[in-house]
């Protein structure tokens, strides 16, 4: 008795992966349209301080986030729609003396990789700057986002936005080495 008992909840042990992992969701062509949508957005929203920043601030999710990391150390959380809408330069910063956006700099977003998840979808992609120092045409490659998107009643939304950073200011800073 106690070594079919034994097999049994050994049984059971080994299957319980297979059920804790869940399929991916399957994105239709529509999906992949609207996460692109979100990602343009984001451009044209930091890019302009539409509305306050709040544009910005509404491409998140109500707990969404956005974290800045440089030289592979993330930094702490942005979180809310205030917050939010004042690191794009908004909100109680009213869009004045925003650095990027007196330069005239431009953001562009480049080879966009999505990959559907059981929550929404993952999403990687390269930034340009187009106009640092006031230079127009001076392009920058400016690291890469690690995206979490989520499907909302509004829409597809950032849940989270980690922006691995190669630029502070403008300047180049030292990426972490390779793994």
């Amino acid at each position: 008795m106690t070594r079919t008992l034994s097999a049994f909840v050994l049984a059971a042990l080994v299957s319980v992966p297979a059920f804790a992992q869940q399929k991916p969701m399957t994105l239709s062509a529509m999906d992949y349209i609207e996460i692109q949508q979100l990602v343009a957005k984001y451009a044209k929203f930091i890019d302009s301080c539409s509305n306050n920043g709040y544009d910005y601030a509404d491409l998140f999710t109500a707990d969404g986030a956005f974290i800045p990391s440089i030289n592979g150390k993330p930094g702490a959380k942005i979180q809310g729609r205030e917050r939010l809408a004042e690191v794009s330069g908004g909100g109680s910063r009213g869009c004045k003396n925003v650095g990027w956006i007196v330069q005239g700099v431009r953001h562009l977003y480049v080879n966009h990789i999505i990959t559907p998840t059981a929550e929404g979808a993952t999403g990687t992609v390269d930034m340009l700057m187009i106009g640092l120092g006031g230079d127009p045409n001076k392009i920058e490659h400016d690291g890469y986002y690690e995206d979490t998107y989520v499907r909302t009643p509004d829409g597809w939304r950032f849940k989270q936005r980690v922006h691995h950073a190669v630029l502070v200011e403008g300047k180049r800073v030292t990426p972490p080495a390779a793994k």
